[in-house]
């Protein structure tokens, strides 16, 4: 089962649209586009707020590559 998680690699913010990308098979930056028409729709402040409590709840997802070695 997939897990929405915010991305590491992806992000340009908080990785909250590159996370929603990954879960939902999409390009983020086409949720990033939907993102900027909604915030002029409703003039940001709601964007805004639910952006930063997604911030909050969902975890930072895991880092994808496996060559990256713990530090010792």
């Amino acid at each position: 089962m997939k897990k929405l998680t915010r991305s590491i690699s992806d992000r340009q913010i908080a990785g909250i649209c590159g996370g929603l990308g990954e879960y939902m098979n999409i390009d983020s930056t086409i949720l990033r586009l939907a993102l900027i028409f909604l915030g002029v729709i409703t003039a940001f402040f709601p964007l805004i707020i639910t952006y930063f409590i997604g911030w909050a709840i969902i975890p930072d997802g895991e880092v994808q590559n496996s060559h990256v070695k713990d530090p010792e």
